[in-house]
């Protein structure tokens, strides 16, 4: 164990590879107002999705061992990459060692949770970044819970990019958002649920919903994660201990700060103070 961590209450840790993740904390902002958080973007070294396995687990860690050291005792990887390349090993290998005590989690469990419920041919589909759907973690985690579905997975490689630089309602965006769905819907014509398995696609929905079919269901992430952050909260009152209560939320980036601004705009509806760390 890390004796040099802070033993003290301290905010819940959100970490995403850049801006995505800003889409799950205000859902969770909204729904947990009362605590208090503290964001971290590895906006430097964004984007993870077309990384490897090690290179994602390394820098995922790094952040996570960080945000630790700033006296979070609990964290979510807002990141479906991070989520899926990083977040087992490091619950199964580096926790024992860092401390026992901390908790990570992620965004893919609490997102398959409620897709039994929302399907009804049992077809499943996945958009999200390639390094999401070259790891199969949506259709591993969809299996553990539901053998019976059907999951196929398309990667919208130039999705992220087209958010980022605040093109996503832009007329350039119809021909790569109809594309990605056309894939996707050619491979498994009984597909009645879609995930949007990216925390940057949600800023994508107005055109999502032009382009998918209206009798499919889309299954953004935010609000099944905070649902799944309160419950979590409620069945563990030690973790809940240990996290405060000021509604107070702080922004870390390392990259430059006035770049972290511009682009926090996109997701947030409000100005922020942030500030940059060293890697």
């Amino acid at each position: 164990m890390n004796t040099s961590l802070p033993t003290l209450p301290g905010p819940i840790g959100i970490f995403d590879s850049g801006y995505g993740g800003l889409t799950i904390l205000s859902k969770i902002r909204r729904a947990l107002p009362q605590y208090d958080y503290l964001y971290l973007g590895d906006n430097a070294r964004t984007p993870y999705g077309t990384r490897s396995f090690e290179v994602v687990y390394e820098f995922t860690r790094q952040a996570v061992v960080k945000l630790f050291e700033m006296g979070c005792h609990l964290v979510i990887l807002a990141c479906n990459t991070a989520s899926a390349k990083a977040l087992r090993s490091i619950q199964m290998n580096d926790l024992p060692r860092i401390d026992p005590a901390r908790r990570v989690l992620g965004v893919i469990r609490p997102t398959v949770e409620c897709i039994g419920s929302i399907t009804h041919t049992r077809h499943v589909g996945i958009l999200a970044t390639p390094g999401t759907i070259k790891s199969e973690s949506y259709p591993l985690e969809i299996h553990k819970l539901f053998p019976d579905i059907c999951v196929k997975g398309e990667a919208c490689p130039l999705w992220v990019p087209l958010v980022e630089n605040n093109e996503a309602q832009g007329d350039g965006a119809d021909y790569f958002v109809h594309k990605y769905i056309h894939q996707l819907l050619a491979q498994d014509p009984a597909i009645d649920t879609v995930i949007l398995g990216c925390t940057h696609f949600p800023l994508l929905l107005p055109k999502i919903k032009q382009h998918i079919p209206p009798h499919i269901n889309i299954v953004a992430q935010g609000e099944l994660v905070a649902d799944s952050l309160h419950d979590y909260l409620q069945r563990h009152p030690d973790m809940d201990a240990r996290c405060t209560r000021g509604g107070s939320c702080l922004y870390y980036t390392t990259e430059a700060e006035e770049k972290f601004r511009e682009s926090a705009s996109i997701f947030l509806n409000e100005q922020i103070d942030v500030h940059r760390i060293e890697r």
